[in-house]
């Protein structure tokens, strides 16, 4: 099984990105257009802080809420796939959702 991969310009991918955070991001971005009714409008920004790499997801405002969840269930589970998928990288992520 293949991990998915950036696959198009709306995600704010640079060059070095990809290298770095990997598998965490394309998973990050691949779940959320998956969750999402606007899949064109999720975008995915990677900074590194404190040894730890900082994903920053941005959907449509009207997204918000399905990527959030109730009680912030969704987010949560989102947040624990996403550092599985960097444990495989050998990095620590942390996933914040814009407003």
């Amino acid at each position: 099984m293949t991990s998915p991969e950036p696959d198009d310009a709306s995600d704010d991918w640079g060059p070095d990105d990809h290298l770095h955070v990997g598998r965490a991001g394309a998973v990050l971005a691949y779940v959320a257009k998956s969750l999402v009714e606007d899949p064109e409008q999720v975008s995915v920004a990677a900074s590194e802080a404190r040894n730890r790499t900082l994903l920053t997801l941005n959907v449509a405002p009207g997204d918000v809420g399905r990527v959030i969840g109730r009680r912030g269930r969704v987010a949560q589970a989102l947040r624990i796939v996403v550092r599985a998928a960097a444990v495989r990288d050998g990095r620590d992520v942390q996933v914040d959702i814009a407003d």
